[in-house]
């Protein structure tokens, strides 16, 4: 059996986390738990931080993805595409300008328009209300450019409007891949980076988003980290569109179809089976490697604090009784955490890797050691606001916060 993109796509979404906590002191003079580890994310498929290391060492783009995904050949694609991005869902009207017809009615691209729902059907109407023609299930501008969403942005290609299902509009950009793919490397690389690296976000983001997509109402691809964030042109730079050009038209196949290409932020030196993460069958080419080159990372290795108490807190619907002890009973190929056993004064009990890494609000589940000790903790609690997100935070990548003390060493 192996894992569908719809399986591993699920599996991310429900474990995205808020990137925002409180800061609170930890309790002084309680005995305490030390758990260190690496990584940051998933830890499935492409480490951002990893390519970037590659790049810095000479290796092309192609090599890099190759290393990553396993038994895959990129190739171009001979016709481009188009895919659907949802923008925003919105109560009310949704209004548009530079597009240049819709719904059989020549517009000025200079004029704004807008698409009201009118019972089930779609209204395509002037900025003042008045109806210009009824667009019946969908709007869809039927020549591309550049068109600005009011409220949301000025985006490359055009605009399909369609009901959300919930007596609102589903707001989104009908773009083409190449296009598409300028608006995600700057949100999910660093612009600054070698060109080898932006390439390899290129054609990695390319593919990810080719690869199936989900069954939206009028989209098949998100603007956040459910898919990949993929931003307005206002965020694009000179240097990651010349990287989505001089790749334009690659992917990463598999067997001839395009492969799933998941990538998170760090790997810790080691990547990891899909089915240890996403917990179901395996996928050829989402194998565990090591990743050496991580090392450049931020992220690469942490230790994270926690007082008695909150350990307890955390752990509290998974341990029988007071906790004393924490064993992991099974790792992955790296060391990410599959299974561990809780030792607590009223018995033993299991929890899966997930489980203990969301419960604790941990980076990634790559751990090396959990230890107890009884020293004072010093440091309050610390926290990552949601706009400092390192590279590689789409496509699952959590944000790993919780009430711990975080250090980088």
């Amino acid at each position: 059996m192996r894992l569908s993109r719809n399986q591993i796509l699920a599996a991310l979404t429900t474990t995205l986390l808020a990137a925002v906590v409180l800061l609170v002191p930890a309790s002084r003079a309680d005995a305490t738990w030390t758990v260190k580890g690496g990584g940051f994310g998933h830890g499935v498929g492409m480490s951002a931080y990893g390519a970037y290391g590659m790049a810095k060492a000479g290796f092309s783009h192609k090599r890099i993805l190759r290393h990553y995904y396993s038994g895959t050949r990129i190739h171009e694609v001979r016709k481009a595409h188009d895919v659907k991005v949802l923008l925003n869902v919105d109560g009310g009207n949704a209004y548009f300008s530079g597009a240049g017809r819709a719904c059989g009615v020549k517009l000025n691209g200079k004029r704004t328009y807008g698409a009201k729902l009118k019972g089930s059907k779609i209204m395509l109407i002037r900025r003042s209300g008045k109806k210009l023609a009824n667009c019946k299930r969908k709007l869809r501008t039927e020549t591309d450019g550049k068109v600005i969403f009011k409220g949301i942005g000025r985006y490359r290609g055009g605009v399909v409007v369609v009901p959300s299902g919930s007596g609102g509009l589903n707001v989104v950009n009908r773009v083409g891949i190449n296009a598409y793919v300028k608006g995600v490397i700057p949100n999910e690389s660093i612009p600054s980076w070698p060109m080898k690296a932006l390439r390899t976000q290129a054609v990695a983001s390319r593919t990810f988003a080719l690869s199936g997509g989900v069954d939206g109402r009028g989209y098949d691809l998100y603007n956040d980290t459910r898919s990949q964030v993929y931003g307005d042109i206002g965020t694009e730079y000179g240097r990651t569109n010349r990287a989505a050009s001089q790749t334009s038209n690659q992917i990463v196949s598999y067997k001839g179809e395009p492969a799933l290409t998941v990538f998170s932020a760090s790997s810790g030196g080691h990547t990891e089976n899909a089915e240890n993460v996403f917990f179901g069958g395996s996928v050829p080419y989402l194998k565990g490697v090591k990743d050496p080159y991580d090392s450049v990372s931020p992220y690469y290795r942490w230790t994270v604090n926690f007082s008695n108490a909150d350990m307890n807190a955390r752990l509290g619907g998974y341990v029988s009784g007071r906790l004393k002890k924490i064993k992991i009973t099974r790792y992955g190929v790296s060391k990410r955490v599959i299974w561990a056993r809780l030792y607590g004064t009223a018995g033993q009990s299991k929890i899966r890797g997930d489980s203990f890494q969301y419960a604790l609000g941990l980076m990634d589940r790559l751990v090396f050691s959990i230890k107890r000790g009884s020293r004072t903790l010093d440091k309050t609690t610390a926290s990552q606001p949601a706009e400092m997100l390192p590279p590689g935070a789409g496509s699952g990548t959590v944000a790993p916060m919780g009430t711990s003390s975080l250090s980088h060493p």
